[in-house]
């Protein structure tokens, strides 16, 4: 299996089946058709929810949580605004209610900003009830921490220039987002889905070789460990991809990088040898054993 053919399968391998997605859809509309009946008085499962997070953006390996903005009436906004005490939490239970109508049985939770529903096959959804702001584009949300107090997201231009960029470089950016979490959960690496996901766009926008595809990725995923280790271990946020909002770092993840870049190194000198068998340990070494043996 050549460089090419053993990256492809491993793309795929990474891609959630059918039937995983269907189930989460299923359970997404559900969830929109009885917030909508509560606050709109309308019937719509699809109206007024949108996925966010890395689902959204289309780079998520798994399913363990499901990030959605339910878009909610500024009427309501107003009226927990002008809530006695923390209206942000009254918000939040007022959804936490109108969710258990649907799913009575299920965990259901609202604390922070979001309300979490638990499903038994560990899928977690995080329900975040947004406003849409005069740009049409960013949405303000509740925060209950400290009092109570209102925020403001822009999912919607993070899931786009993800998109532009995917679009812009062959089809390569999802796919580095989602290789690079196939490697954080393998090593425990202390990095979120925001911060993958920013780090691979700039890594990309700068790199040479961009627009090529598959038979390229092993010098990708080389010179991308290089780009990652030698980010400043310092520096404390970076500015999310489309949006230019913070997103902080959890830990390092320099040192990780470090490591897998010299194993890559070891798989690329395996390669070159036609030595196929060790050059895939060394790949699943890196990325767990979704890479094909």
């Amino acid at each position: 299996m050549g460089i090419s053919e053993k990256f492809s399968t491993f793309c795929s391998n990474l891609r959630m089946t059918n039937t995983v997605v269907s189930n989460v859809q299923y359970r997404y509309k559900r969830i929109t058709k009885q917030l909508n009946a509560d606050f709109r008085n309308i019937d719509s499962d699809t109206m007024y929810s949108l996925y966010v997070g890395s689902y959204g953006r289309g780079t998520a390996i798994h399913v363990s949580d499901i990030d959605m903005i339910i878009e909610l009436p500024y009427s309501v906004y107003q009226q927990y605004d002008n809530h006695n005490g923390n209206g942000q939490s009254a918000l939040l239970q007022a959804v936490r209610d109108s969710i258990k109508k649907t799913y009575s049985t299920t965990h259901v939770s609202g604390d922070g900003q979001v309300v979490q529903l638990n499903f038994d096959d560990g899928i977690c959804y995080e329900i975040v009830p947004g406003f849409i702001n005069k740009d049409n584009k960013s949405f303000t949300y509740p925060d209950t921490n400290n009092g109570g107090s209102w925020k403001t997201t822009k999912p919607r231009a993070e899931i786009n220039e993800i998109r532009n960029g995917d679009n812009r470089w062959n089809n390569n950016l999802k796919r580095l987002c989602r290789m690079d979490r196939a490697w954080k959960d393998q090593w425990n690496v202390p990095m979120g889905g925001l911060l993958i996901d920013t780090l691979a766009y700039n890594f990309l926008d700068q790199w040479e070789s961009s627009d090529k595809s598959y038979g390229y990725y092993d010098w990708m995923i080389r010179d991308f460990f290089i780009y990652l280790k030698n980010q400043d271990p310092n520096k404390k946020y970076w500015l999310a991809v489309g949006s230019n909002q913070y997103v902080y770092r959890k830990g390092n993840f320099e040192y990780n990088a470090l490591r897998c870049y010299n194993i890559s190194i070891e798989a690329l000198e395996y390669e070159e040898n036609n030595q196929n068998w060790s050059a895939n340990q060394k790949w699943r070494e890196i990325y767990g054993t979704k890479f094909p043996d």
